[in-house]
């Protein structure tokens, strides 16, 4: 692989694409199901990019083991039930100027593209089939196959797939979670501020810059390269 080469990972929940709404739906849908009080927005909202399993662990700690899988289950349910009902493109919109950049991105023969998510495969799939923009990823990592951010391993797979060096790779992800982990991975980390963390707090997880939109990130990407 060319050392030219230089790979961009994005979160999907509150990075590329604004899903509050449908996760607030989906957890409401979840804890009502089990007659169970339904956590906070803020609450849910702070969870948001760790894996299901995580999440109601986090969001009910006093219920046991079977109680929380009943609970990632009636997410699911949710989700899916949202899924089906129409106007996808109401509750998963992408962020402004998203796809523009993708775009931009996309048609730079050096770089390469990649997903770390906490969703599940079939919400990734579904969002691809949405909104189009599948086939421009090299490398995508999903919670199904992984340990839950900030744990690593999405951000290693998606290096040995591609080829690409750590220094010459960077994950935008608009929570801790995704900064920690690109930073366990050796990787570069830019942070987002319209997601769901706070710019003070990926700044403080080590983020290297905090974006205020979409239309700054070639213009970062380009400067951390251009020190590599």
């Amino acid at each position: 692989m060319s050392s030219d080469i230089c790979l961009v990972i994005f979160d999907v929940d509150g990075t590329l694409i604004d899903s509050q709404a449908s996760i607030l739906a989906s957890m409401k849908s979840a804890f009502t199901g089990l007659d169970l009080p339904v956590p906070t927005r803020e609450e849910t909202l702070s969870v948001v990019g760790l894996s299901l399993p995580v999440v109601m662990a986090r969001l009910a700690p006093e219920q046991d083991a079977a109680i929380q899988a009943r609970l990632v289950e009636g997410y699911k349910a949710g989700f899916n039930a949202l899924r089906h009902s129409g106007g996808g493109d109401a509750i998963s919109p992408l962020y402004p100027q998203a796809l523009e950049v993708l775009g931009q991105l996309a048609a730079r023969d050096e770089v390469f593209l990649g997903i770390a998510t906490g969703k599940s495969r079939r919400g990734l799939d579904h969002l691809f089939d949405l909104h189009g923009f599948g086939p421009i990823f090299h490398t995508v990592q999903v919670a199904d196959d992984h340990p839950s951010k900030p744990h690593p391993s999405m951000v290693e797979t998606c290096l040995k797939q591609t080829g690409v060096a750590a220094q010459r790779a960077v994950i935008v992800g608009d929570t801790t979670y995704d900064i920690e982990m690109g930073r366990a991975a050796g990787i570069h980390a830019l942070g987002v501020n319209w997601g769901y963390h706070s710019a003070d707090m990926l700044m403080a997880a080590g983020a290297r810059q905090v974006l205020p939109n979409f239309g700054a990130l070639p213009d970062q990407l380009d400067e951390i390269w251009s020190e590599t």
